[in-house]
């Protein structure tokens, strides 16, 4: 039934749109908006679609921009 080579997407490491802006602390509109920019790359959920962004992506932005202050 499932593809041996696709290993599958852990969903646990990956925030939705409204949890990644609460991490953040960014709106969901400025989030869409930096992937449009290019800041961030989202991911898709692979069954409805929806962006879902990685913890270990948005942990390394939030470091960037505390070293930057």
């Amino acid at each position: 039934m499932y593809d041996k080579d696709v290993a599958p997407l852990s969903l646990g490491n990956y925030l939705t749109v409204g949890e990644a802006a609460v991490t953040l602390g960014v709106s969901r509109s400025t989030l869409r908006n930096w992937d449009k920019a290019g800041k961030l790359k989202p991911y898709r959920h692979p069954v409805n679609g929806y962006r879902l962004y990685s913890r270990n992506e948005l942990d390394a932005l939030l470091k960037e921009v505390q070293t930057a202050r």
